[in-house]
């Protein structure tokens, strides 16, 4: 039986370390094993060599460029542990469950962590049964927590999404620079820092934040020869939208800003026979994860989302990313632009903007940098909102939730959101958004224990179903799903749910149940707000830092002189790049227009009718009437037939009744 939500127990299996290669693996071996590739993608191989010869790496891959597996492979391969830092504990939770299910030792430590969860943890690190370890940045904080690495006989560390740790990055984290102990206690530990998208000034403030010794640096170009980047200028974006989208085919991301222009525009597109789902931060995990599922196996072609949807996406065949509004940064768009066509055939990145549009670009900034008084403010209210006294506080940990306290004081919710940012930078707390964590379960008593217990007919129900179901739950704590075991038992959720909370009050089992919890944590004693002091690198150079790369992605928008994607290349170091011949501008440039799929079956229906009764069309007549749409037409034809529309053979296509 399979293992339920990517569970599997290696106490048996490597009690000997002999679950994964020794030490002189081949790295193609393992390649093949544990991911069933017989070849490696553009530079990993070269970012794996230089991180086993020893050396500190920077490896700039493009998003479904395949940065996991420049560590994932070396750690099986080294002797020791590989300890990745990354900043998204739901992304390394998804990444570890799939490392499970390749019977790779792997291991996540983070704050939503029980005790027992956490203490089997730290057995398995200590008796070196664990290969890969992922930790969020602020674990690194705790000057005891790095004494601990001292006996695990750490082989490497890993930086992912690497770009947090620049102060001139876009996604800037204050938790990241906590990084630096590690060289200092491990010097000769190498360090690989991995990211999607970053400038040159940031890959040299990466190097010098991590005290790198003369790093590798790799990069892939940042070109994308399949994508076509296409910006739509316009006076009503949803019917352009639309048009896009019964235009095209295959599935879809469409990107917005805001979460209730989410349903709003899901809603909109449901009403016009488009099948579609949205995603944001705000629905709950199970919300969340069938909507992906959906998604992904192709039950629903678009999905609408705010930017909480996309990390980890392991979807290669998205043919179409559409922003319906303007991100605030290149590195942002590149990244999320760059979920199209991962599989190498031809897709499109449209950007939709109005004239409007320009406008919000100096909003944003203002947001995000409000001024120094309402900064202050905001930091007494939290304190209020939080009922922490004046000097009191360091070390305690609440539940925040910003919308109500923005409610509750009318204070405006975007401002607040760029204040917290700077508070937080300001090293006054450490804030993390809304993190879902599944029901977890796990049986305290003993086997023999549980054997002898007289329970009532549903309680036993639910307790067999929990061990036929879910292997492992007297060694440790496992993701439940009450909702499977309500159909299983022929109950309803409420009535498992106060099953499991008596067994819990009863000491046989320890459960969690599932729970959205943001959580501030406070690093000083309360101040007064007046006395708050923000340095000038954190307020106004991040200020004037952001105001650069918004006019850069203004530009992009609205520049049309010269090629979008080689200015995007040239902001990123690319400076002699070429005009890549396929953005709208370069297109207008030659006179031509971009492929649209809703004229091309119209000429398609007249072409079949001017050579009727034959029926058959050479598909190489078509040629002179789309000289510069081979590609489009080609990939056209084969969605048509997949449709039933028509039928192919050889050069020949023939229209269907």
């Amino acid at each position: 039986m399979d293992c339920p939500e990517g569970y599997y127990d290696f106490s048996d299996d490597y009690s000997d370390n002999d679950g994964y290669p020794a030490d002189d693996a081949d790295i193609h071996s393992v390649l093949k094993k544990y991911w069933g590739y017989d070849n490696f993608r553009p530079l990993q191989e070269d970012i794996i060599q230089s991180v086993l010869s020893g050396c500190d790496t920077i490896g700039l891959l493009p998003t479904g460029g395949g940065k996991s597996l420049t560590f994932q492979v070396p750690s099986l391969v080294l002797d020791g542990l590989t300890v990745v830092i990354t900043p998204l504990i739901s992304l390394m939770k998804d990444q570890v469950d799939n490392l499970k299910k390749r019977r790779v030792p792997a291991a996540c430590i983070y704050g939503g962590m029980t005790r027992a969860e956490a203490d089997y943890a730290y057995e398995r690190l200590r008796q070196g049964r664990i290969k890969l370890l992922y930790l969020a940045p602020e674990r690194l904080q705790r000057d005891n927590f790095i004494a601990r690495m001292d006996a695990w006989n750490v082989a490497m560390f890993v930086a992912d999404e690497a770009h947090c740790i620049s102060q001139w990055g876009y996604d800037f984290r204050p938790s990241y620079l906590a990084l630096s102990a590690l060289r200092e206690r491990f010097p000769e530990v190498p360090f690989l820092a991995l990211t999607a998208s970053a400038t040159p000034q940031v890959v040299a403030d990466i190097a010098d934040k991590l005290e790198m010794r003369s790093p590798a640096i790799y990069s892939r170009s940042f070109s994308r020869d399949n994508l076509s980047f296409l910006v739509r200028i316009c006076e009503s974006k949803l019917d352009k939208l639309l048009r896009i989208l019964t235009s095209t085919s295959g599935s879809a991301i469409v990107y917005v800003r805001s979460r209730k222009r989410c349903k709003e525009i899901s809603d909109y597109l449901a009403g016009a026979s488009i099948q579609s789902t949205y995603y944001h931060a705000g629905l709950e995990l199970r919300e969340k994860t069938e909507r992906q599922e959906a998604w992904h196996s192709g039950a629903v072609r678009v999905m609408v989302a705010t930017t909480a949807f996309g990390m980890g996406i392991d979807k290669a065949d998205v043919r179409l990313v559409v922003h319906f509004d303007p991100p605030s940064t290149l590195e942002e768009y590149y990244q999320e632009a760059g979920r199209a066509g991962r599989d190498g055939k031809p897709s499109f990145a449209v950007l939709l903007a109005t004239e409007r549009d320009k406008a919000t670009f100096g909003k944003r900034l203002a947001e995000a940098f409000p001024p120094r008084e309402f900064i202050a403010r905001t930091y007494d209210e939290i304190c209020r909102y939080l009922g922490i006294s004046m000097g009191e506080g360091f070390g305690q940990i609440y539940e925040f939730r910003p919308d109500e306290m923005c409610e509750k004081y009318r204070l405006p919710p975007r401002q607040v959101a760029g204040a917290i940012g700077i508070l937080e930078r300001s090293g006054y707390f450490v804030y993390t958004e809304e993190m879902d964590t599944r029901s977890r379960l796990m049986f305290v008593c003993t086997r023999e224990e549980l054997y002898s217990m007289h329970s009532d007919p549903r309680t036993e129900e639910i307790i067999q179903t929990l061990l036929r179901n879910y292997p492992g739950l007297f060694a440790d704590y496992v993701f439940i799903d009450e909702d499977m075991l309500a159909r299983r038992c022929s109950l309803r959720t409420d009535e498992v749910y106060q099953t499991l909370i008596e067994l819990r009050r009863s000491h046989v089992v320890g459960y969690i149940p599932r729970k959205r919890t943001p959580y501030l944590y406070q690093t000083i004693n309360r101040v007064a707000g007046s006395q708050l002091i923000i340095d000038k690198n954190v307020y106004e150079d991040r200020r004037d830092a952001m105001k650069t790369r918004l006019e850069a992605m203004k530009d992009f928008i609205y520049g049309s002189d010269s090629c979008r994607v080689s200015r995007m290349l040239s902001y990123f170091g690319e400076k002699d790049a070429a005009d890549c011949g396929q953005c709208d501008v370069c297109r207008a440039k030659k006179g031509i227009r971009a492929f649209d799929p809703e004229a091309f079956d119209e000429r398609l229906k007249e072409f079949f009718s001017m050579i009727a009764p034959y029926k058959k069309l050479d598909t190489r007549s078509l040629q002179p009437h789309f000289p510069h749409h081979a590609k489009e037409v080609a990939e056209r034809i084969r969605q048509l037939a997949e449709a039933g529309k028509i039928k192919v053979d050889g050069f020949y296509i023939s229209e269907l009744d």
